[in-house]
């Protein structure tokens, strides 16, 4: 069959049905995510859909960065950390700690220099304290029990117990208000020339939390696909003996990830704190649903996965919420029932050798 033949092939009915075919089989996450963001905007006008999307992308980025490093957790030790929820409400806690107590009036200032130090500051400082708790909890809780889930799913919601504790004990049981800076307060509002869209408010932190989520996933792809340590880590999913064999010190590239997953909850929570302007120490567990449910939905192991995954959380929960509030409560459990019926191994599964 000559090359015109097959272009020909390709325009008729047929031929567009195949290549649909392929693409749905071979892409999953890019053709479930092209469904999620265009069928809603037949059922709401384009200034809606669009406020709503940048939303949910938010709510789904920040989603990413606090599942992120559960996924290589469990995709990489096999380790089944319940414990997970208390160190984004640790970094919640920590990061409000900087902007509503260290900052003080300063991180409410309107120049963009005390904006920008207010947030570094509070996110590093939730990263660091998350980070550096999860050092102890790989050491003293999770290494005990490598190889028995049954007793991980034991220790670890001890773990959390206990942090949450903690935190009650450092601030108190009581919610905490978390003002965001002047700078990120309020909406932008797009030109009113522009055709279908003009007009449109897009609240600021939400489209600051989407360029920062973005930030954060292109330099996780950076690491785990550019740097040596990415290397081990793709290997390590893949393969654990292997990298043994290697001679390099497969406990330690353990600790790594796991402190490296607990920083990226930490700060998730921070980024989530001044989300929904108001924390608790229970804030983490309420969020382990969505965050579990990203994490399968995705493939275990797989950053690329987990990232389209928390998209397709985020959105369906805003369009689900606006189009349908009664159904909002089992918009996330329902989409992960229907791609787990069709793709049982999740969008971007990390194939073991």
């Amino acid at each position: 069959m000559s090359a015109q033949d097959d272009i020909l092939d390709q325009e008729t009915p047929q031929g567009f049905r195949q290549r649909f075919a392929d693409f749905r089989e071979n892409r999953p996450h890019l053709f479930l995510l092209a469904v999620m963001v265009l069928v809603p905007l037949f059922f709401m006008n384009p200034v809606t859909w669009l406020s709503l999307t940048i939303s949910g992308l938010a709510m789904g980025l920040m989603l990413f960065i606090m599942a992120s490093g559960m996924t290589l957790t469990f995709g990489l030790m096999g380790v089944l950390n319940l414990g997970h929820g208390a160190f984004i409400s640790l970094g919640a806690f920590a990061g409000a700690t900087v902007v509503v107590f260290w900052m003080g009036g300063h991180a409410g200032s309107g120049t963009l220099g005390m904006t920008l130090i207010a947030l570094l500051a509070a996110f590093i400082f939730a990263m660091a304290v998350a980070g550096s708790l999860g050092l102890l909890f790989e050491r003293f809780v999770i290494r005990p029990v490598y190889g028995d889930h049954l007793k991980q799913i034991l220790v670890t919601v001890g773990g959390a117990i206990i942090i949450m504790e903690m935190i009650h004990v450092i601030w108190g049981p009581n919610e905490i208000p978390v003002p965001r800076p002047d700078l990120l307060r309020g909406a932008m509002i797009l030109d009113d020339t522009v055709p279908l869209i003009g007009g449109v408010a897009v609240e600021t932190y939400r489209l600051a939390a989407v360029l920062l989520g973005l930030a954060v996933y292109a330099a996780m792809v950076w690491v785990i696909e550019r740097t040596k340590a990415g290397i081990l880590i793709r290997a390590g999913v893949e393969n654990t003996e292997m990298v043994e064999v290697l001679g390099y010190r497969i406990k330690l590239l353990f600790l790594g990830v796991f402190v490296a997953g607990s920083a990226l909850a930490g700060l998730g929570g921070a980024m989530w704190s001044m989300y929904q302007e108001i924390i608790t120490a229970h804030m983490g567990e309420t969020l382990m649903i969505s965050v579990i449910v990203v994490i399968i939905l995705g493939g275990l192991g797989s950053i690329k996965g987990c990232f389209y995954g928390a998209i397709l959380v985020g959105l369906i929960n805003l369009y689900i919420g606006y189009l349908a509030p009664t159904f909002a409560a089992i918009a996330t459990v329902g989409l992960m029932v229907g791609i787990l019926m069709w793709r049982p191994q999740g969008l971007i599964p990390v194939i073991k050798v």
